[in-house]
């Protein structure tokens, strides 16, 4: 079964590709089911309501989705296509500490099936400029990252898996950081996870990034496995029409040499389990 469970769409304010055309084109690839999840990023972006000035910054303006229209395409879209394929309502939510309150309210208000919970930002500083990196040492801004992850699963809960995890490792100019220091801190946070009933995904970018490892890594994935984790999605990160539900089927093959067995859709916030060779 092809799926993809991290797509973005014309809502999100580094993609331009209209949402409609992306469901016609995920039809055409053979997708069964996909899943919106367009972003949020509260503390660096302006709400589309808030009649507040929109920043811009690195070459892109910054711009929260319009909700209401959002989730009314997206239900418009689910009535028109359901006989070809199935879409679920989902974002992607760049928490920090500062903004949970926004995010716990933004949750209450829509019928979500799947939130991705990501770490973009750390004290309001972008990570995919080195604007957070710039002026630490590369031991210093490694660790604050996955410690405002910890911070982040340790005190947010309405989400369904942990978005791109070694996400710092795209932008690291230095390189990647030695698995080993950072062991103990991304122990605790999968341990969150797991005690949380929440997932992790499995971000097939890394394949157009040039990455030499699956994100997360193959390290994250298996000490995942060891500690006892289960919930799995598999999502493309897609902002264009040549990333949709790319390196899917492969990515389903990595996790089964790693032990895994069962990759997971979503509806109305619960896991729903299907085999890898499916």
């Amino acid at each position: 079964m092809l799926i993809d469970y991290h797509i973005h769409t014309n809502y999100s304010d580094d993609c331009e590709y209209p949402m409609e055309e992306m469901v016609k084109d995920a039809v055409v690839m053979g997708a069964k089911e996909i899943c919106i999840t367009d972003h949020v990023d509260y503390g660096v972006k302006t709400d589309w309501d808030s009649g507040e000035k929109v920043t811009f910054k690195a070459g892109m303006y910054r711009l929260n989705v319009d909700y209401p229209q959002y989730v009314n395409q997206i239900q418009e879209l689910c009535k028109k296509y359901e006989d070809k394929i199935a879409i679920k309502i989902g974002m992607e939510f760049g928490v920090q500490i500062h903004t949970l309150d926004k995010y716990e309210t933004l949750f209450s208000k829509y019928p979500f099936d799947f939130i991705i919970l990501s770490l973009h930002q750390v004290d309001d500083l972008e990570i995919w400029c080195n604007e957070f990196q710039s002026g630490k040492s590369w031991k210093e801004y490694n660790e604050k990252y996955y410690e405002a992850m910890l911070s982040m699963v340790q005190n947010y809960k309405n989400y369904s898996v942990l978005g791109h995890i070694d996400f710092i490792t795209r932008y690291d100019e230095i390189g990647i950081y030695p698995f080993e220091k950072v062991k103990p801190l991304i122990e605790e946070v999968l341990k969150t996870v797991i005690a949380d009933g929440k997932g992790i995904e499995v971000n097939t970018s890394s394949y157009r990034y040039g990455l030499k490892d699956l994100t997360p890594s193959r390290e994250i994935l298996k000490l995942y496995r060891e500690l006892g984790g289960q919930i799995i999605t598999i999502g493309s990160d897609c902002h264009k029409k040549e990333h949709l539900c790319n390196y899917i089927e492969e990515t389903k093959r990595e996790l089964i040499k790693l032990g895994f067995n069962y990759y997971c859709t979503y509806e109305k916030m619960q896991p729903i389990f299907h085999n890898l060779t499916e």
